[in-house]
């Protein structure tokens, strides 16, 4: 059996890695030309942990993961300490550390445990189209590749969901921009295994540990989609975005490196139920954008591939049975995470400002209890973790 990817982002690669555990013939292509992800790090909490174990990479997930002991609130002008707490009762419960991990080296990790060299990279698909035998990938260069499935793993603007749609759909904006980066641990913004959130007016600043003692920081801001950005300009905008928010934020403000710091628009889009179409399916992105308001969108991507993988353990000789397991698998879940990401985010970015304020009072009476709980009610429920 031969399987066509489509995408060497997380999912894709998750996805090439579990399919030749089985023993299937696997080949994945690549638009762009080199290893450039989107965005600085991503919060692998204990389920994504648990996928990358799965997948044999439990040691060098480790070696890459910063190590979070505390979780903090901080109250956005004063600085004041609104909670702390330990991240002990959660790693007790699900059985896993989380691990936040620079995205570039978690992509090479991923890429290296392929085979590097075995990505077709340049390579932009066109289009898809399925047949009785087979399912044909088209690219941009005028090649076509064939195989008895076709996972697209294309990203929020997933031609492969197009045409397993019928047509295209509209993301929605979530309206906020999330600007991120990376810088040296600096106790002056937060301690060194402490996931630090400045919180106050609808907006967020955060820092957490990745490996190599640096912090992975993130800006959210509201505002309009399309707002013009001058590439390199994130210092000056953030300095006028936050300029009465505490000390530590300011000196988080002046040690990031403005020429690599990213400036994300958030958008997610409706979770949907139809995720194949013959020999063609969805997986990652392409199949569940959401917003990073729960930190659950690359570790539902790595879920996808831990349940393709089971899927086709269980129907090694039946393609399609073998995908209508993965979709009836998946579909509930990873589109409960969406809505769950976008309940959050409302609430965060003060969509309705009597909840948000609701929400601060109640993080300077937290111990801890009810965010470790919402935090293991995203993890349980997926292939490796279930209820």
């Amino acid at each position: 059996m031969k399987a066509v990817i489509i995408g060497a982002g997380m999912g894709g690669l998750s996805a090439a890695i579990a399919l030749k555990q089985l023993g299937i013939e696997v080949e994945v292509y690549e638009q762009v030309t080199e290893n450039k992800p989107v965005g600085a790090a991503i919060s692998v909490w204990s389920n994504g942990v648990k996928c990358l174990n799965h997948l044999g990479l439990e040691r060098e997930v480790a070696a890459l993961g910063g190590i979070v002991e505390t979780m903090s609130y901080v109250e956005a002008k004063t600085g004041d300490t609104m909670c702390r707490f330990s991240m002990q009762p959660l790693i007790d419960e699900v059985g896993q550390r989380p691990y936040p991990v620079a995205r570039a080296e978690l992509q090479l990790m991923l890429m290296n445990a392929y085979g590097l060299d075995d990505i077709h990279f340049g390579k932009k698909m066109i289009s898809v189209s399925d047949g009785s035998d087979g399912a044909t990938v088209e690219f941009a260069d005028g090649t076509t590749v064939t195989a008895d499935l076709v996972i697209g793993a294309d990203g929020a603007k997933s031609r492969t969901r197009e045409y397993v749609l019928g047509g295209p759909v509209t993301r929605r904006y979530a309206g906020y921009v999330n600007f991120n980066g990376l810088v040296e641990i600096d106790e002056a913004i937060g301690p060194a295994t402490e996931w630090t959130t400045y919180v106050g007016d609808g907006r967020r600043v955060s820092v957490m540990p990745v490996a190599g003692g640096r912090f992975y920081f993130f800006f959210d801001v509201p505002m309009p989609e399309g707002a013009p950005y001058e590439r390199g300009s994130a210092r000056e905008v953030l300095a006028a975005e936050f300029a009465d928010w505490a000390p530590g934020v300011q000196t988080l403000i002046a040690a990031l490196d403005p020429s690599a710091t990213n400036r994300v628009e958030i958008l997610d889009l409706d979770p949907f139920h139809t995720w194949v179409k013959g020999r063609v399916a969805v997986l990652g992105d392409a199949a569940h954008n959401t917003t990073p308001d729960i930190g659950q969108g690359g570790c539902s991507a790595m879920e996808d591939a831990v349940a393709l993988q089971y899927a086709f353990r269980d129907h090694p000789d039946d393609v399609p049975a073998a995908l209508a397991a993965y979709q009836a698998a998946r579909t509930e879940r990873a589109g409960e995470l969406v809505l769950r990401a976008r309940k959050r985010c409302d609430v965060t970015h003060a969509k309705d400002p009597e909840k948000t304020a609701q929400w601060y009072r109640e993080l300077r009476d937290e111990d801890g209890t009810n965010i470790i709980r919402g935090i293991v009610g995203n993890i349980m429920g997926g292939p490796v973790t279930p209820v």
